[in-house]
């Protein structure tokens, strides 16, 4: 299996499908590269070459104990940018990749990369705090930390059947595969890596990073979302970044890579054909 090593030795796994202008795509918390394969292979399908990793910790990847954190997280996606020597990429990251990719700009620059593109994505700062008062209560992400230590596995379940494909909510009906990947992915992911990741996509605050985008910009956030509410995410994100596109998913849930994949496939390649 293709892998590339980090500066600390870990092993990071990747899959790199079809041929053209590379689009990096970086997955959200506790899943793995596999949460992207209805984007990668249609992306793949139409000309691109669509590379998406697991997070270390995560998946395939090594299991490190240090390390589960933001700066960490950048750093191995620029040693595999840079491994692959890839240019003129467009970013992708989906919720906890969100941060991820606008980490590695903050860190790295955009001398490699074209294009950004967030979904449901974590930037700029998912925690209240004095400055940021619209944030998520830290009981929130307590509380996942709690269900993370007691039952790992029922925490999942949880998440996949409640808030993250809106399950929860009136006329939503994802279905029970879908959910179940979720649970199975989460599960690959190491105990602690996928622990310490919740503070990873929670506290860590991305101001100064979206600061640094001087790239085309697409933001793509559900306003249904119970996970990284819109208010918090997208809309500021959008607000952020100068000349970021923001397309609004009427009542679309945080997992929208799988709920609404088709308008999200669409949405992805007007923009990388603009």
């Amino acid at each position: 299996m293709p892998y590339v090593t980090a500066t600390d030795g870990a092993r990071i796994y990747y899959k790199d499908w079809g041929t053209g202008r590379p689009v990096v795509l970086a997955h959200g918390w506790p899943l793995n590269a596999d949460s992207w394969e209805a984007q990668q292979h249609f992306l793949a399908a139409n000309g691109f070459r669509a590379i998406a990793h697991d997070r270390r910790g995560h998946g395939r990847s090594t299991q490190t104990w240090h390390g589960n954190d933001m700066d960490a997280y950048a750093d191995d996606l620029a040693v595999l940018i840079d491994t692959l020597d890839l240019h003129d990429a467009t970013l992708v990251g989906f919720s906890t990749g969100g941060g991820e990719v606008v980490r590695y700009i903050g860190r790295h620059g955009t001398d490699r990369i074209a294009q950004l593109v967030l979904v449901s994505a974590v930037p700029p700062f998912m925690l209240r705090t004095d400055d940021n008062p619209d944030g998520v209560p830290i009981e929130v992400f307590d509380g996942i930390r709690a269900g993370s230590l007691a039952d790992r596995s029922q925490t999942y379940r949880d998440l996949a059947d409640g808030p993250f494909f809106g399950n929860n909510r009136e006329g939503q009906h994802p279905s029970q595969g879908m959910r179940d990947a979720f649970w199975l992915q989460g599960l690959q992911a190491g105990a602690r890596n996928a622990y310490e990741c919740i503070a990873a996509f929670s506290a860590t605050d991305f101001r100064a990073d979206l600061d640094k985008v001087d790239v085309p910009t697409l933001v793509i956030h559900g306003d249904d979302d119970q996970v990284v509410p819109f208010e918090v995410g997208g809309r500021k994100s959008a607000e952020r970044v100068a000349g970021a596109q923001l397309k609004v998913y009427r009542g679309a849930p945080h997992g929208i890579t799988d709920t609404h994949k088709k308008q999200l496939n669409h949405d992805l390649l007007e923009f990388l054909t603009s």
